[in-house]
């Protein structure tokens, strides 16, 4: 989770999360006004094309069926969100419906006269996008020369009017470990930051981007920084059963990471108290669970939101009653998603490889004596049983034959 999302944890907070997930309200909403964008990164998983994105007219009409619905928090994002023409107007409709506004952008066209414009248009938390303080490593991810420069130099302008900034870096095989870079350059700057580990397939399930993905055994670097302090050893049986996390460095750039009860024994917020709309209507329980619940342009979001199968089948999912992970001996240092276990894994109630994988390196690092995650002993059981039937059908076979 982030570092700001933490700070953000309040008992007013808290009453209010589990008062939407109890009812279903939908608090956070993630809305990408577009997918083109002024960068090139290699691992995006989207299709940078424009397939018919809404116009301003349906922009405006989803925020006021969003605002009737009880939404608090809206992020725009993309993209590039400032390729849009009709940004400010957009951003004028959502400061008079009361949403408390985030963006994410890559900052490459914030002059200060547009920094100026999203603080008059109630802007109040902006993502950045940094894969490396040193230029070579940063602009070879984006594709676009000079893009490290322009994205640095947005951000003063945007600290100078108030706005709270956040850098976002994803990690991947080109910047493994360009992270003690931005770490520093966060901190120099004054601002949070957020480690992304999570690289996805795309969201028409191309899995190109994978490519980029750094391997499980090669996180440890990150994993045993002790400036992230990500897995602090415990000696002690009962100690390892404790839940350990990620501290507040390292997370999801795509959720709000915000803790708290309400969540208990559900895999996620997505679908409960928040979701994701594309640039073309769609509505989704996440942008990392890429299955689309229905569209704003034949639908009310009402309609979508309260009765859509799609969400009545999540919201129905519990981690107690998962078939695989429920009977996990180390499913507290998992961070299972559900759109990913759907994308890899192919089944939105099951394992998959990468959480597992990922779970035993933490558990291991915490302390707990050879982990093995609930998959990898049921597929060690069931090779150790097709041996078996394979020697005793071999035997067979060679004593008819005798």
């Amino acid at each position: 989770m982030s570092t700001s999302a933490a700070a953000g944890a309040t008992p007013v907070m808290d009453r209010l999360i589990s008062r939407t997930v109890l009812r279903h309200q939908p608090l956070s909403v993630h809305f990408d006004l577009t997918y083109r964008c002024n960068e090139r990164c290699v691992h995006c998983y989207l299709d940078h094309e424009d397939h018919g994105e809404l116009t301003t007219a349906e922009c405006l009409a989803v925020m006021k069926e969003l605002a009737s619905a009880g939404t608090l928090f809206l992020t725009f994002s993309g993209g590039e969100i400032f390729l849009r023409p009709d940004l400010y107007e957009i951003l004028a409709e959502a400061r008079r419906l009361h949403f408390d506004l985030s963006l994410k952008t890559n900052a490459l066209l914030v002059t200060e006269e547009r920094a100026a414009r999203l603080r008059e248009y109630g802007v109040r938390r902006v993502q950045i996008s940094v894969y490396s303080d040193i230029p070579e490593v940063h602009d070879a991810i984006t594709k676009v020369p000079g893009s490290l420069q322009r994205t640095l130099a947005a951000i003063p302008l945007l600290l100078e009017q108030g706005l709270q900034v956040k850098l976002a870096c994803p990690l991947m095989r080109e910047n493994l470990l360009a992270y003690r870079g931005v770490m520093a350059l966060a901190e120099k700057l004054g601002v949070p930051y957020v480690l992304d580990l999570t690289i996805t397939p795309m969201m028409d399930g191309n899995e190109a981007p994978l490519a980029h993905r750094i391997p499980v055994s090669s996180l440890l670097p990150v994993m045993q920084d002790p400036t992230l302090h990500a897995c602090k050893p415990q000696p002690t049986a009962e100690a390892t059963r404790a839940r350990q996390e990620f501290p507040a460095a390292i997370g999801s750039a795509v959720s709000s990471g915000i803790e708290n009860a309400a969540y208990e024994d559900l895999p996620c917020s997505a679908g409960h108290n928040s979701c994701y709309i594309s640039p073309y209507g769609d509505v989704f329980p996440c942008v990392q669970l890429p299955q689309a619940a229905g569209n704003l342009r034949r639908e009310r979001f009402s309609d979508i939101w309260y009765h859509a199968p799609q969400l009545e089948r999540l919201r129905g999912i519990r981690e107690s009653q998962l078939p695989v992970c429920s009977r996990c001996e180390i499913r507290s240092y998992c961070e299972r998603c559900p759109g990913l276990a759907l994308m890899e894994g192919g089944d939105l109630l099951g394992a998959y490889e990468r959480a597992c994988e990922l779970a035993e390196q933490k558990a291991q690092l915490a302390g707990v004596v050879t982990p093995i995650s609930a998959l990898h002993r049921e597929q060690a059981a069931f090779a150790m049983q097709t041996n078996s039937r394979n020697e005793i059908a071999s035997f067979v076979a060679n004593s008819s034959s005798d």
